[in-house]
């Protein structure tokens, strides 16, 4: 039963992220799924999500309806969407003592590797399991996170940067790195990359893959956005490249501007790039323009994003 002090409506933010590095190590038989290792990092660039308690519920007026509303793009069938299929999960786990409502601001690009739908899925778990006076136990939420999908165990963690391994649910916790003006672009006219069809197109070109190990890490490589740079790349670039010739030339546009860091974001369509400073970062966006792309203003994250409150 929800603490009598448990709020009954509450507000938080759900963070984009990066990939600073991705190797697909292998392909599982049969399922094929693939076994991935990859870094993460937060930037400020965020969703909003406000979620309100609701007495009635569906079906027979009982508790346990989940309510969607969203304020951006359309992002299909609520059923599919994660942040209600989240929330449902807590009510489950709490019998259904009540309903809620969700009001999504989405500011993240959709399908655009920046992990958007995962980052609102952690953050549904956590402002529901809010308005229910904490009642399911932190280790029971990561495990909701995990069958949620790989990367929503990232963002429910609560982690600013994690090296992850497996399908990106075994996670360890890293420092930060210093918080470094970035720049998100996208492709005009605007593309869509869906990651099972980026896999795909890695199987394509890899139909008998040898298994690949994990690279030897250093925690200290992660403590500059330099030496970040030289870890490795993404190997979505070469097969996403290949089947998008805009995103190719989006990313050598991006790089010609002389960022620490340039990196197609997970399996695209948005490529990142991170800077020493602002005035960097704000010189390549006026010598990018938004003729050819679409530009967002951001930074990388170094300070821990506050929980749900009250709102």
């Amino acid at each position: 039963m929800a603490s009598p002090a448990a709020p009954d409506r509450v507000r938080i933010a759900a963070h984009a992220k990066l990939n600073l590095l991705l190797r697909i190590l292998a392909r599982e038989a049969p399922a094929g799924y693939h076994q991935i290792e990859t870094a993460f990092a937060l930037l400020e660039l965020a969703d909003d999500l406000v979620v309100t308690r609701t007495a009635s519920g569906g079906g027979g007026g009982g508790g346990g309806s989940v309510a969607l509303t969203v304020h951006g793009p359309d992002l299909g069938p609520p059923e599919q969407n994660l942040a209600v299929r989240a929330a449902r999960a807590v009510l489950e786990a709490t019998r259904h003592k009540f309903g809620v409502a969700l009001e999504l601001t989405k500011r993240i690009p959709v399908r655009s590797g920046l992990g958007g739908g995962s980052s609102d899925a952690a953050a549904a778990l956590h402002a529901v399991n809010a308005l229910a006076g904490n009642a399911v136990p932190r280790h029971e939420l990561l495990h909701f996170a995990t069958r949620l999908g790989a990367d929503v165990a990232f963002f429910a963690s609560g982690a600013l940067a994690a090296l992850a391994w497996g399908r990106g649910e075994r996670l360890f916790r890293l420092p930060p790195p210093p918080a470094a003006p970035a720049l998100v672009a996208l492709a005009l006219p605007p593309l869509a990359v869906a990651t099972p069809d980026a896999y795909g197109w890695w199987d394509e070109m890899h139909p008998e893959p040898a298994p690949r190990g994990p690279l030897l890490l250093d925690a200290d490589a992660f403590a500059g956005w330099g030496s970040i740079g030289r870890l490795g790349g993404n190997d979505f670039e070469i097969p996403v490249f290949g089947k998008h010739p805009p995103l190719r030339a989006l990313y050598e546009r991006l790089a010609g501007t002389h960022p620490y860091w340039v990196r197609l974001c997970g399996s695209g369509s948005a490529v990142a790039a991170v800077y020493a400073n602002e005035g960097l970062r704000d010189d390549a966006a006026m010598l990018l323009g938004e003729k050819h792309q679409r530009l967002i203003k951001t930074t990388t994250r170094a300070v821990a994003a506050p929980g749900p409150e009250p709102a």
